[in-house]
């Protein structure tokens, strides 16, 4: 691409603000990337303006049995929304099914704990999965609930109803 005088390589310039942001999201500082990639970390600190969707604490969004998880998921990545872990009705049950109760357990256990990192829990679920949840992860839980326990099935959730949700919570 030529500007002016300048004969501008479009490819190496997207790469290079992909590594930005990469090594940013492995938690180096603005200065220890700025260093690595040979920048100012002025320009990284405005990249990531440029980018921003929001400030604040971080959300993840859990869920099942979700039928219509991809279109959940994709309402999350367009809010931001930090970490996504929704499953259908056959993923919940193959993945009790395809392992040993103690995997299971600690499996869970460790789901249960990277939850303990976000600000707040959107949690789509059965009413005893909800309350369950609530009273593990206490009041950062927002509940979805989807119908009375044990649900058979999947349920299909309204995409707008998780975007207001994400939305109010970022206003917040």
């Amino acid at each position: 691409m030529r500007i002016g005088e300048k004969l501008i390589d479009k490819g190496r310039l997207l790469n290079t603000v992909e590594r930005i942001l990469d090594l940013r999201s492995n938690g180096l500082s603005q200065q220890e990337t700025a260093d690595r990639v040979g920048i100012d970390r002025a320009f990284v600190s405005r990249l990531e303006s440029l980018g921003e969707i929001r400030k604040g604490g971080r959300v993840a969004l859990v869920g099942f049995p979700v039928g219509n998880k991809n279109d959940i998921s994709q309402v999350a990545r367009e809010e931001g929304i930090d970490f996504v872990f929704l499953m259908d009705d056959e993923e919940r049950w193959r993945f009790v099914r395809e392992r040993s109760g103690l995997e299971v357990l600690n499996e869970i256990m460790a789901i249960i704990s990277k939850l303990k990192i976000y600000d707040v829990v959107i949690f789509i679920g059965s009413d005893m999965r909800c309350n369950l949840v609530e009273s593990i992860l206490g009041n950062r839980v927002i509940s979805v609930v989807i119908g009375a326990s044990p649900i058979k099935q999947d349920a299909e959730i309204s995409p707008e109803t998780i975007r207001k949700i994400i939305r109010e919570i970022v206003a917040n």
